[in-house]
């Protein structure tokens, strides 16, 4: 029997763009671990720019990395996709390839700690300004936004407070006044969430996180229409020496064989810990958009079609003292940078009240694969 029906996300992950019976039949795809490719003769070295489908050098293009980038492209609802040697790589290049000198950007407040810092810092040196926003509101984006606005830059949810941002009302006002939008999509994955059928221009992934999944890879990932990809491979991408190395993509091909059932996992226990925390009497609040209690729950239903297993709570003594204390008994979250990995982890991180300005300290848990029982109990003794 014949249908048209699309494939499963999970069949996309595992089957999509294969070929495997010119790979002699392989289930796996083969590594192609190697910087040149060489040309039978002078004539067709010469034309090899012309065909699109050859190779000449792993800087620019290379075979495992192009099936990582077909099936990225797939999954996000995109027509194409260019990875990244590192997710700050994709940041990085995204941005640039969107703004010149003179322009100017608006994002949130709670970005990613080195998006801001090369924001507010880098672009600068470019004569390229950025306003922050707290961005739960689209009127917050528009009040922000000038005549040398070119691009809006989102994060939703955020990776520290978890705060959402209305992705199709943001893109809605920004194609209205042909600024530019990028979303950082690596918190949600694209299992949870599509900002392109949203009306978001460009999103991007640090695929070290939730993609990859077995914290042993750093890679970026940028997905968007063909003619965008095309102008920021050739430039952005070949230019600035960035590309993804093969076996990086190798890594990330076998993780995407597991990224559905290993995002159901995280969001079940991280849910599970999340609502748990909420009933304690010694935790102030729990920052997660997967809980009743979200302040955004109707938009996260909206755009979301679940959460990862990433959140933030602050102590009803929310010192530094306190923070650090509790953390420093924790025994099977390790205290690390990073997320979407097997593992548990934990970090102390120092943000604003959302009321009151003033620094206070939340501890961020990125729920792993372990016995959620067992993290339960763990988190409770550190509690104390």
């Amino acid at each position: 029997m014949t249908t048209s029906r699309e494939p499963g996300f999970e069949t996309i992950c595992v089957h999509f763009a294969e070929e495997r019976q010119i790979n002699h039949g392989a289930a796996a795809p083969p590594l192609y671990q190697c910087s040149t490719f060489t040309y039978p003769d002078a004539e067709s070295f010469v034309a090899r720019r012309e065909e699109s489908a050859r190779y000449d050098y792993s800087r620019v293009s290379n075979p495992t990395t192009t099936l990582l980038e077909k099936k990225i492209a797939q999954l996000e609802r995109g027509e194409a996709c260019r990875a990244f040697g590192s997710g700050m790589a994709a940041v990085s290049a995204a941005i640039l390839s969107c703004v010149k000198s003179g322009d100017h950007v608006v994002t949130i407040e709670s970005v990613y700690g080195p998006t801001r810092q090369f924001l507010s810092q880098y672009l600068p040196r470019l004569g390229i300004e950025t306003t922050f926003v707290r961005g739960t509101e689209v009127e917050q984006f528009e009040s922000a936004l000038r005549p040398n606005t070119r691009l809006i830059y989102l994060e939703s949810p955020s990776s520290l407070i978890f705060a959402l941002q209305d992705l199709s009302a943001v893109a809605k006002l920004a194609r209205s006044r042909n600024i530019s939008t990028i979303c950082d999509n690596s918190n949600a994955s694209p299992y949870f969430q599509n900002p392109l059928t949203l009306g978001v221009d460009i999103v991007l992934h640090s695929a070290t996180k939730y993609i990859g999944g077995h914290s042993d890879v750093v890679a970026g990932l940028v997905v968007g229409s063909r003619p965008y990809i095309d102008k920021l491979s050739q430039q952005e991408g070949e230019l600035f020496g960035g590309m993804c190395d093969p076996f990086a993509s190798w890594l990330l091909l076998r993780g995407l064989r597991t990224l559905a059932i290993r995002m159901e996992r995280h969001q079940r226990s991280a849910r599970e810990i999340a609502r748990l925390l909420e009933t304690d009497g010694r935790v102030a609040a729990v920052n997660y958009s997967g809980t009743e209690s979200h302040a955004q729950t109707a938009l996260a239903k909206k755009q979301m079609r679940g959460h990862s297993g990433m959140f933030s709570f602050g102590l009803r003594e929310s010192t530094r003292e306190r923070t650090f204390e509790v953390v420093n008994r924790l025994r099977l979250f390790c205290i690390g940078v990073s997320w979407g990995g097997f593992e548990s982890l934990a970090i102390p991180i120092e943000v604003p009240d959302p009321q009151s300005g003033r620094p206070t300290w939340l501890i961020r848990l990125s729920i792993g694969l372990e016995s959620v029982d067992d993290l339960k109990a763990d988190l409770y003794q550190a509690l104390g």
